[in-house]
């Protein structure tokens, strides 16, 4: 009995002078993006070209010459500039008519400007718009109010 404490304690005894301590260190976070809040600068131009390499996506507006326009039709681009201008004029006319003394009422019916349609309606809360664009079918439909 007593060989086997001390056979234990021996055990022990070597154990303990053959373990190491442990030893640790925190983890710590780094981001690798700059973009990402706090990552090293130095990394954008690596990641940069990294990501382009790997980019198998073309750009169609880069065969229209990198600015993503195309030559635009003079005329077209006179009548679209026209159409808006004439908008403008109307929705100048119809907020005055209602709001100030403008040029007077604007009468109810309907108005084709360019590719929209424009039907004025009045009601017992104002003067309801609606507008329709014929090429795409969109509406949009305004109200302006009453002045009490």
């Amino acid at each position: 009995m007593v060989i086997k404490v001390w056979l234990t304690g021996l055990a022990w005894l070597l154990l303990s002078l053959l373990a190491r301590p442990a030893a640790a260190q925190d983890f710590v976070y780094e981001p690798k993006n700059p973009s990402f809040g706090g990552g090293n600068t130095f990394n954008y131009q690596w990641l940069l070209s990294s990501a382009s390499a790997q980019n198998t996506i073309e750009d169609a507006n880069a065969r229209n010459g990198g600015g993503g326009r195309e030559e635009a039709d003079p005329l077209t681009s006179f009548a679209d500039n026209l159409n808006k201008q004439l908008l403008a004029q109307l929705t100048n006319r119809f907020i005055t008519s209602q709001f100030g003394t403008g040029s007077g009422p604007v009468k109810p019916g309907s108005y084709t400007v360019g590719v929209y349609q424009i039907e004025v309606t009045p009601g017992s809360n104002g003067v309801s718009i609606k507008i329709t664009d014929s090429g795409t079918g969109n509406q949009t439909t305004v109200t302006i109010p009453n002045v009490p």
